[in-house]
């Protein structure tokens, strides 16, 4: 794509190395997709489509590509998992957030439809190490409690619990 095409895509024009974003504002960017390496698109497919994400898309241009768009129900954000998509391992991401309302409900849900979800949890930090302990987050703190769960390759995802957000999200 030539440098002029990107720009009108980002939605900026720019000229002699200036764009017309004023000095000071910020552009709104949204997250949209994260892409999911996996090993056996199938596999991966049925996993996600088992948990009830929704299949968005699923383009195969030949034996070297195939992309599949998923949606976790609720959600803004969409993974990619394919073949020929991402030059990553296969189960090499780890740690991808997925924010529910009532993680004990979404454990079970989750659990039912054929996830193996670890026990909660939450975490406390003292004398600046981080410390893993069993259940919930004392009091119910919202962005406290956790659980994980992986795909069959091996790609980690962290259940957090918000019940109330923090001001300005």
């Amino acid at each position: 794509m030539n440098p002029l095409a990107w720009e009108v895509v980002m939605g900026t024009a720019i000229q002699d190395g200036a764009t017309n974003v004023d000095e000071g504002s910020t552009m709104d960017m949204s997250l949209e997709v994260v892409v999911i390496p996996v090993a056996d698109v199938d596999r991966a497919l049925r996993f996600y489509q088992g948990l009830g994400w929704r299949v968005d898309a699923d383009f195969e241009t030949g034996p070297e590509f195939r992309i599949v768009q998923l949606t976790p129900p609720g959600s803004g954000c969409s993974i990619h998992i394919g073949r020929g998509v991402t030059p990553a391992a296969a189960g090499s991401v780890q740690g991808t957030y997925l924010v529910v309302q009532d993680l004990e409900k979404a454990r079970a849900q989750l659990i039912g439809q054929g996830a193996e979800v670890s026990e909660i949890f939450h975490r406390v930090y003292d004398s600046g190490t981080q410390e893993q302990v069993d259940g919930p987050a004392p009091n119910g703190a919202s962005y406290g409690s956790y659980a994980t769960f992986s795909d069959p390759d091996g790609n980690g995802w962290l259940l957090q619990e918000v019940r109330e957000r923090l001001p300005g999200r």
